[in-house]
């Protein structure tokens, strides 16, 4: 990973609103995105940058560990306006800018050239500002190998359910919910192709968002399916989402504590047999060089 940054819970915040801001900084989530894109109507952009520099230059900072800004699709009016202005003014206190409905990899290509510029007439360290892709139309997702490979400043592939739900006219009207009438997973294939080129490119992939904030176990069984494809975590909307999504991103204690037999048997088999061993058997299952890997892998996540 080119991160090391958790993001088992990523929160929205309102750019446009002095009181969320406020309160997300005392908030348990693993990072967090100052939002001047959907969450913040035309005629609040300018406003909504305001606060969003205002907040950023304050000592008190967040609880998050990774704290980001999420500007405007590069098919808007104001893509250019909100990376000059807030990450002009702010960049040496985000770790990265979220960029939504990224449908092909020129659009990370623009958005790494101005970062450089940026970050070149600030003195700041080259690269240092990350890219969040957010992945949301057919497009997008057509296109989302050559996107995760367009820049050593990616750093996490992100589902958006609701556009893509629209892209595809799925037959619901709750953002991150099934749609009726399918028995099947609707979103199984987007999430794995994201994560396939995830992966294949050393990147964090983020889950979207369940809007249901009421609805706490749709969210949990929504993470849950994520977590078990291997997703490194999730969009929340809500602050009551959060500790569910870091409990069900986290690998639980029994299984990191399997993980942790497996590394130690297979070092002591590899050890004593001089580096030949090729197969053991640990908890009544055979373990060769696949499983001490998915052991590795688990216990990678481990916060």
């Amino acid at each position: 990973m080119r991160t090391a940054l958790p993001r088992r819970t990523v929160l929205a915040v309102p750019g446009s609103s002095a009181r969320f801001i406020a309160k997300s900084r005392t908030l348990a989530a693993d990072a967090i995105f100052l939002d001047l894109e959907d969450a913040v109507a035309p005629g609040a952009k300018a406003e909504a940058r305001r606060l969003i520099i205002d907040a950023l230059a304050d000592p008190a900072g967040w609880q998050a560990p990774c704290v980001t800004v999420r500007v405007n699709d590069w098919t808007s009016p104001w893509t250019a306006a909100d990376l000059l202005e807030v990450v002009g003014r702010a960049g040496d206190r985000i770790d990265a800018v979220v960029l939504p409905k990224v449908t092909g990899p020129d659009q990370i290509r623009a958005t790494d050239l101005i970062l450089a510029q940026i970050e070149a007439g600030a003195g700041w360290v080259p690269g240092s500002i990350g890219i969040e892709a957010q992945i949301e139309d057919a497009r997008g997702l057509t296109a989302v190998a050559a996107i995760a490979a367009a820049s050593d400043r990616l750093r996490s592939l992100v589902f958006g359910p609701g556009d893509f739900m629209a892209s595809l006219g799925m037959g619901t009207l709750s953002v991150g919910s099934q749609p009726d009438g399918y028995p099947a997973d609707a979103f199984h294939y987007p999430l794995m192709a994201i994560l396939v080129a995830a992966r294949a490119n050393g990147l964090l992939a983020v889950d979207g968002p369940f809007v249901g904030i009421r609805d706490q176990a749709g969210f949990v069984a929504s993470a849950r399916k994520a977590a078990a494809l291997g997703y490194d975590g999730k969009w929340v909307v809500h602050p009551d989402q959060i500790d569910a999504g870091n409990e069900t991103f986290a690998p639980s204690e029994a299984v990191l504590a399997r993980a942790r037999r497996i590394m130690a048997a297979y070092e002591r088999a590899s050890t004593n047999a001089g580096g030949v061993t090729g197969a053991i058997e640990v908890d009544q299952e055979m373990v060769d060089e696949a499983g001490v890997k998915l052991a590795a892998a688990l216990l990678a996540k481990a916060v």
